[in-house]
């Protein structure tokens, strides 16, 4: 062999005992042994790793423990798909699932990126969306009813950025009762707080970007189903197709996030109900949006869905509208203003002019994102600190 090729060669892997940690299979293709174990693995007649948009070892390892997060403790075989994003997983679903002529019932209370998503994207498409209270059950049920063409049930529970929290159990009961398939975005609580799988529902999506990594280093996406046949047969293809995959490295940062979730969470708990009870007191604030305290009017229902905490997440409206919450923003030192969540560290958002700029604000008014509401996603760091940040923000 020249030097030359044997520069370009891969050298068989040496490894002699297996790694303690996952590996980054940092491959766009797997070479086959011979032909015939080539054909067998097209034809699905042995497994096998082909191209790495079509699945990766390693972001297969992630997408297991992730189907496995979510069904702790259920008697469920999950599987799940990793995606590049959070949006990629939302819209990979629901161009997996749905055709020209279905409908999507859901919230008008969403993250502003998936409402601009339905009405900007999957829309034009031929795949309407309509957009009800869903803690109306009577009218979901009235909905459902009179829509046929409804394949669809997408919630946020607690829902971005006002905290609103749906009955998932009933909503995954009537969406069956009428022939359709319930989703939730479970991003916020992630699956140590609460496990929808648990209530009913067929699909959950997270973005991995937040909680799960919890380290501001990463960008993913996942999709959780608890039929594992129609996860492959429509949703993986979709992303396969559309090439939603998410990458080997990606996946293995969202891996190492993943350790710390529980101790994390627990903290991220703790520190946003202190956050809250000092805001609910401060008479700057008009009103406090958190599934923790007993004057939200969701409380029972979050006790019940999320019994091991009420999030690291709130929300809260200062009395001076637009103006006053920009005064706030500008004034915060020792929290960070980023258009993100779920970090270690205390991230503060004004969404009326981010994420949720290109929600007309009728709509917006109306679901109680406000011009002077401000989103907090709060960190780890000691809350005497954040505390006194907003203290002297507010002041």
């Amino acid at each position: 062999m020249h030097l030359s090729s044997l520069l370009v060669k891969e050298q068989p892997d040496n490894r002699t005992v297996k790694p303690h940690i996952l590996p980054i299979y940092a491959t766009s293709s797997f070479a086959f042994d011979n032909m015939d174990q080539g054909i067998d693995i097209f034809n699905n007649i042995e497994s096998g790793h082909v191209y790495s948009r079509y699945a990766n070892p390693t972001v297969d390892t992630v997408a297991r423990k992730i189907a496995l997060l979510e069904a702790h403790g259920l008697d469920l075989e999950t599987d799940a798909v990793m995606t590049s994003s959070g949006m990629s997983a939302i819209s990979t679903l629901f161009l997996g699932l749905l055709e020209k002529g279905d409908f999507i019932l859901t919230q008008g209370n969403l993250y502003g990126g998936t409402t601009e998503l339905l009405k900007s994207v999957i829309e034009p498409l031929g795949i309407e969306s309509e957009f009800i209270a869903l803690q109306d059950l009577d009218a979901v049920e009235q909905a459902l009813k009179a829509n046929p063409r409804i394949k669809m049930l997408y919630c946020e529970t607690p829902a971005n950025p006002s905290l609103a929290c749906v009955d998932i159990a009933a909503l995954s009961e009537l969406a069956h009762r009428y022939g359709a398939w319930c989703a939730i975005d479970n991003t916020f609580p992630s699956p140590y707080l609460q496990q929808p799988l648990a209530f009913g529902v067929d699909f959950v999506i997270h973005s991995t970007t937040k909680y799960l990594n919890g380290h501001g280093n990463s960008i993913a996406g996942v999709v959780v189903a608890r039929d594992r046949a129609l996860l492959r047969e429509r949703v993986w293809r979709a992303m396969k197709l559309l090439g939603t995959n998410c990458s080997p490295f990606e996946a293995w940062l969202t891996n190492s996030g993943m350790k710390t979730l529980a101790l994390r969470m627990d903290k991220h708990c703790a520190n946003a109900l202190a956050l809250a009870q000092y805001l609910e007191q401060h008479p700057a604030v008009k009103k406090v949006n958190y599934p923790g305290l007993a004057s939200h009017p969701d409380h029972a229902l979050a006790l019940r869905q999320m019994p091991k905490g009420r999030g690291g997440m709130l929300s809260f409206e200062l009395s001076g509208g637009f103006e006053a919450g920009l005064r706030c923003m500008n004034a915060i030192r020792f929290c960070a203003l980023a258009p993100t969540l779920g970090d270690i560290d205390t991230l503060i958002l004004h969404p009326a002019s981010s994420s949720h700029l290109r929600v007309p604000k009728e709509i917006r008014e109306q679901n109680g994102i406000s011009d002077g509401l401000i989103r907090v996603s709060v960190g780890i760091e000691h809350v005497d600190d954040i505390i006194a940040d907003f203290e002297q923000a507010i002041s």
